[in-house]
C-alpha cells in the first residue's frame, strides 16, 4: 500500500489542529507517505488566503478558494458589525467563532469588496477549483436565502474563471441539487466535485449526468455507513475522487483521531472492495479522476 498514489481533493491544512507539525507535514511527510497533490480547500476567507500561501510555499499542495455557507457572512454583513460583538476575553469556542466572523466582515467595505478579493485569489498560480462552496441547513449560521445567494455568486464566478467548483451541502442535499441543474440548464456547468458525499445512489447518478464527480473520504469505511457503501457500489469508478476532509472524518482505523492525507490508503482499500478490483489499478483510476477534474497534469 506504501506505493500507491493517494490524491486528496479535499484538506483543510490551515485548520488550528496542524499548527505543530503542519511544516513537517506539508514540506516533506506527505511526500513520504505516497501523496500526490493535495487540495487545500478555502472555507473562510481566512482559509482562503492561507490555501494559496500554502500552495505558493509547497509543492505537494494546490489551492481551493471558496467560502463556505457557514462563513458568507464575510459578503452579506461587509463593512459593519453587528451589535452584542463578543467580549474579548470570552473563550468559548462559540464565541470565538463569532469574534472571528466579525473580523472578518470587517476587513471589507462592502460585499463588492469581498468578491472582488476572492476572485483575485482564484485567479491565482495553482488555484485549481471555486471552493468550499454551497448549503448547510445543520447549523443555519446564515439564512437559507443568504446562503443561496452567495452559492449562486460563486458558481457565477466559477464559470466566469473556467474552474470547477468543491461543493458543500448538509442537510440541503434536494436545494444543493437543485441549485447546481439550474446552473447547468443555464449553459454554465462548470464540473467539480461533491464534497463528503451523503446522498443517495439515485442523486448520484444525476449529479454524474452533469459531469460531476462524487467525493469519498473516510465515512465509507465505517461499518453503519450503508448508503455511501452502495453509492460507490453504483457510481462509475472514473467518477469518484478521494478527499479527507482532515484534520476531521478519520477513516478506520483511526476513526476519532486527527485525520490526514496518507490515511486515503485505506479509503482506496475499501473502494477497490466495493469495486471487487485489485487495489493499485483502482488507485491509478482514482489518482487520473482527481487530476482530470482538477486539470492538473500526472
Amino acid at each position: 500500500m506504501d506505493q500507491i498514489p493517494i490524491c486528496d481533493t479535499h484538506a483543510h491544512y490551515d485548520d488550528e489542529a496542524f499548527d505543530p507539525d503542519r511544516e513537517a507535514l506539508l514540506s516533506e511527510g506527505l511526500r513520504e507517505g505516497g501523496v500526490d497533490f493535495v487540495v487545500n480547500v478555502g472555507a473562510s476567507m481566512r482559509g482562503t488566503d492561507a490555501s494559496v500561501e500554502y500552495a505558493g510555499r509547497y509543492d505537494v499542495i494546490y489551492a481551493g478558494c471558496g467560502i463556505h455557507p457557514d462563513d458568507v457572512g464575510v459578503f452579506e454583513h461587509a463593512g459593519y458589525v453587528l451589535p452584542g460583538e463578543p467580549e474579548a476575553g470570552s473563550d468559548s469556542e462559540e464565541k470565538l467563532f463569532e469574534r472571528r466572523r466579525r473580523q472578518e466582515w470587517a476587513r471589507f467595505s462592502c460585499s463588492d469588496e469581498a468578491m472582488s478579493h476572492l476572485e483575485e485569489l482564484c485567479r491565482r498560480a495553482k488555484v485549481v477549483c471555486v471552493g468550499e462552496i454551497g448549503l448547510d441547513y445543520h447549523w443555519m449560521v446564515e439564512e437559507k436565502e443568504v446562503q443561496q445567494r452567495w452559492f449562486r455568486e460563486q458558481m457565477h464566478l466559477a464559470y466566469e474563471l473556467g474552474l470547477p467548483i468543491n461543493v458543500h451541502s448538509r442537510n440541503a442535499a434536494q436545494d444543493t441539487f437543485d441549485m447546481i441543474r439550474e446552473n447547468y440548464d443555464a449553459g454554465h456547468c462548470t464540473g467539480g466535485i461533491i464534497h463528503c458525499y451523503s446522498g443517495s445512489r439515485e442523486l448520484a447518478r444525476e449529479y454524474v449526468k452533469m459531469g460531476y464527480h462524487i467525493g469519498i473520504g473516510g465515512v465509507v469505511t465505517f461499518k453503519n455507513s450503508k448508503t455511501l457503501k452502495r453509492v460507490v457500489e453504483d457510481t462509475p469508478l472514473e467518477y469518484l475522487v478521494t478527499e479527507t476532509d482532515c484534520p476531521y472524518l478519520s477513516p478506520e482505523p483511526g476513526r476519532g483521531k486527527r485525520n490526514d492525507s496518507r490515511n486515503i490508503r485505506y479509503v482506496i482499500e475499501e473502494i477497490a472492495k466495493l469495486k471487487q478490483m485489485d487495489t493499485e489499478t483502482c488507485a491509478r483510476i482514482l489518482q487520473k479522476n482527481a487530476h482530470e477534474v482538477y486539470r492538473i497534469k500526472i
